[in-house]
């Protein structure tokens, strides 16, 4: 049976952009979390670096979907790796640029030092996930960009070449195995953000299109499978599954569980789904992609106001999150707009 979008499944699904918003807002808190600390919002912030995992969801979805459809198209490789390189490299080589120019202020020595001594080659190559290295805070974020290039660079073949839809979910179900699996190593090549030991949320999200791709099943028994996952999978990471190499897995599952729920209610007049499809959300969705690559260097940019507020106290830091929150907003609005935006009109050559 050869993959085919779902008739009920519209091209655009505006719940995955409120998602996406979800995703960065939680990261970007998760960074900040010591400034919550005595407030209702400290125990949330902890968890906030699983937005990490809800991205590697969204992106494995809607990649996997692009690739299945375009596999019989011509130039299937040019136009994939085309359209990639102009969302994901000049934002990446911008940041990596500001970085090392301002090297004593980003990476902590001059740039001539900086050029010789911080892995500049790992960032060209997408490998800095990989090895044992002491990355610059401005640049941490970079390890998941990493992941996900890697694994769309070998997953666009597979796509093209196993024709069998069964082939592909073997694939994606050994990933989804062999991860916790291997976190639950000790392994001394194993680094923490080494793409093996995170896959579990791109190839749940790829899993996640190869279904809905390939199995007729009506949209209300998705919806119902992807609410059951949800509940179950957050279930067992609050639970028995916290503390263990398992709590990616079942974060994997909840956010799996979300973003099939919302696609299978794309469009319905619920109050999830309009808050996930209006509003603010679905702006930070929009601009997630500058703000995730940034949002550390805005914080190391205003240091000297952190140093100030922490005489206040909790006023003190509340006033902190608010201007990082706020100035991070503005630095993406204005990369979104006056860059990103205007390079992505490109993709029209491919």
């Amino acid at each position: 049976m050869s993959p085919k979008r779902p008739s009920w499944l519209p091209s655009y699904i505006p719940e995955l952009q409120g998602l996406r918003g979800i995703a960065i807002l939680a990261v970007v808190f998760y960074h900040s979390h010591p400034r919550l600390a005595g407030t209702p919002l400290y125990a949330p912030a902890l968890w906030g670096w699983a937005g990490v995992n809800l991205f590697f969801v969204l992106s494995g979805f809607l990649i996997t979907a692009i690739l299945l459809e375009a596999r019989d198209k011509p130039r299937y490789f040019r136009s994939f790796y085309g359209r990639r390189a102009l969302r994901i490299w000049p934002m990446y080589i911008l940041v990596l640029a500001v970085c090392y120019l301002k090297a004593d202020w980003f990476i902590g020595m001059p740039v001539s030092k900086a050029i010789q001594e911080a892995p500049w080659w790992a960032y060209v190559l997408f490998v800095q996930n990989l090895f044992h290295l002491n990355l610059p805070p401005g640049l941490g974020p970079t390890w998941s960009l990493a992941i996900e290039e890697q694994y769309y660079f070998l997953w666009a073949p597979v796509v093209r070449f196993l024709r069998r839809p069964w082939l592909l979910a073997c694939v994606l179900g050994g990933a989804l195995i062999a991860s916790p699996m291997l976190r639950a190593t000790n392994f001394s090549w194993i680094t923490k953000t080494d793409t093996v030991t995170h896959l579990d949320g791109i190839a749940m999200g790829s899993l996640l299109a190869l279904a809905l791709y390939t199995i007729a099943l009506p949209r209300r028994v998705w919806l119902a499978i992807g609410v059951v996952a949800l509940i179950v999978g957050f279930t067992l990471a609050g639970t028995i599954a916290g503390g263990t190499a398992l709590l990616d897995s079942a974060l994997t599952c909840g956010f799996g569980g979300t973003v099939l729920a919302s696609i299978a209610s794309t469009g319905s007049p619920n109050l999830v789904n309009l808050v996930l499809r209006r509003g603010p959300l679905v702006y930070y969705g929009r601009i997630s992609y500058g703000m995730y690559m940034t949002h550390i260097m805005v914080f190391i940019y205003f240091g000297w106001f952190d140093e100030r507020m922490d005489a206040y106290g909790m006023w003190g830091n509340l006033a902190v999150i608010g201007l990082r929150l706020a100035t991070a907003t503005l630095v993406a609005t204005v990369l979104w707009y006056g860059f990103e935006s205007r390079i992505l009109k490109l993709k029209k050559y491919f």
